[in-house]
């Protein structure tokens, strides 16, 4: 769907409303396919989405309108016939990952993480109850086949990816053991499976939750291991013991029956092993196959939060197999291969991006540098040939999906992206102050202007390296495209 049609259509979910729509802004994408946008209106801002995955939708629907009013999750305002398109409430802009980046560890920050294990330890326990598990809309339990798939799916994507040697059938009895030990946990509640910082949004300095569409039935250490060993987050070691002593207090409230302090974080730790490993394994696929760099950047950091684990941390239960493999994907040797360097080390490195059109002529080097790169795009498939693109931009969603699906451009940035790297990293050791990059099509329109934002996503997350990117030809339009 095109993004014009679903902000026409947000347009008319919000008019059977009587709200008039001021202004909409896409978002940034995430690591999953839906779409977001801030819809503006006279005084307040809504939340909007759009997703193809119905069953995937109908789940958030669920848990939703299960969770409403509980001053947990966002209220839906209204959702599309089609069940792609819906409204919810809009919690802001500030997360709880970002107030760290901003304050630290302060005391006002560790209160907001203990406020949100009190949420979560209600969500838990009371919104387990009387909760449709059968609206999972893929796993309704995190039992043996959930666990084995995270374990796998480490072993194809993370070690397998680094050719490391292993006894297959030693690490699959392992396994096995490892979940057997694992599913023999009490205390199984609604588990949000994927809660970390990020999907804690901050308004009001309360804490409220987003993207819990993957929830599942499930022991309710997991979701605490999940938050508290963020490896993006890095909390003080103080603070996860400090922080899961709370949270045992807080359930307490929440259960009939106390948690056994002692045997519960004996399991605990369990949760922490295998939620670090389901974390390296997305890493390796989003990271090592599909080559995103914010993913790569993220492997290193998880693999010392992994190494601090095994040194300091015990499970109940003998895993050969699995402890040696672990402390060979820790050595220095492994992690040196993450290692990214960061302009912080050259902070006078400016490096400016755009994109414009051949028929125009190349943009100078107004630095003094002499020129950079100029990269040719039109060898890549145009979907300005195409009626339903030839208004919109390398920006929109259509045509984001069309290159990235339907032409030869994913392999074609990462080309660049690794002769690129190699200039950057050399200009940071010797001190060098200006880099330019510069995409070219025919129109300066599409191809163009998705690479020049790819190379600026990418200088961002690999090197800490902001840039604007200059769209030449498209600012001098103010982004309006006329069929042609």
């Amino acid at each position: 769907m095109s993004t014009e049609t679903i902000i026409n259509t947000f347009h008319s979910l919000l008019q059977s409303k009587e709200i008039t729509i001021s202004q909409i802004d896409q978002l940034p994408g995430a690591g999953s396919n839906r779409i977001y946008f801030r819809i503006h209106t006279t005084n307040k801002t809504f939340i909007g989405t759009y997703s193809d995955n119905i069953s995937e939708n109908e789940t958030f629907f669920y848990f939703a309108e299960h969770f409403k009013n509980q001053n947990l999750v966002p209220n839906l305002i209204a959702i599309a016939q089609d069940r792609k398109t819906y409204i919810q409430e809009d919690f802001g802009t500030t997360s709880l990952l970002n107030v760290l980046q901003k304050e630290g560890y302060s005391t006002s920050l560790y209160n907001l993480y203990k406020q949100a294990l009190e949420k979560l330890a209600f969500m838990q326990i009371k919104g387990h109850q009387n909760l449709d598990y059968t609206q999972c809309f893929s796993t309704r339990k995190f039992d043996y086949q959930t666990m084995i798939a995270d374990l796998y799916y480490f072993k194809f994507c993370f070690i397998d990816a680094l050719n490391i040697t292993y006894d297959k059938q030693k690490l699959a009895d392992d396994f096995d053991s490892f979940i057997e030990y694992l599913t023999q946990t009490d205390h199984q509640y609604f588990m949000f499976r994927d809660f970390q910082s990020r999907n804690i949004q901050i308004q009001n300095n309360q804490p409220f939750f987003i993207d819990f569409q993957g929830g599942m039935q499930g022991a309710i250490h997991y979701d605490v291991a999940s938050l508290l060993w963020q490896s993006r987050a890095n909390l003080p070691m103080e603070w996860r013991e400090t922080l899961l002593e709370d949270y045992i207090t807080l359930a307490n409230k929440q259960l009939d029956t106390p948690l056994q302090t002692e045997s519960f974080k004996k399991e605990y730790n369990g949760y922490v092993l295998i939620r670090l490993i389901q974390v390296l394994g997305a890493y390796g696929f989003r990271g090592l196959f599909e080559k995103k760099q914010a993913f790569i950047t993220s492997i290193l950091p998880a693999l010392e939060n992994l190494e601090w684990f095994l040194q300091n941390k015990t499970i109940g239960i003998e895993l050969p197999e699995l402890f040696q493999l672990l402390q060979k994907i820790t050595t220095p040797n492994i992690k040196n291969k993450f290692i990214v360097k960061k302009a912080t080390s050259n902070p006078k490195l400016k490096i400016n991006v755009g994109s414009f059109s051949y028929k125009k002529g190349i943009p100078e080097d107004t630095s003094g540098n002499g020129g950079g790169f100029v990269f040719d795009c039109r060898g890549i498939l145009n979907p300005g040939r195409i009626d339903e693109y030839k208004t919109q931009t390398g920006r929109d969603q259509g045509v984001i999906e069309y290159l990235e699906t339907k032409t030869r451009m994913p392999e074609f940035i990462q080309n660049v992206f690794n002769v690129v790297d190699i200039t950057i990293e050399d200009y940071i050791d010797r001190g060098f102050e200006n880099l330019q990059i510069m995409f070219g099509c025919t129109g300066g329109q599409h191809r163009s202007v998705y690479s020049a934002d790819a190379m600026a996503k990418h200088l961002e997350e690999k090197y800490g390296i902001i840039t604007k990117p200059f769209h030449r030809e498209q600012e001098a339009k103010n982004w309006i495209n006329e069929m042609y």
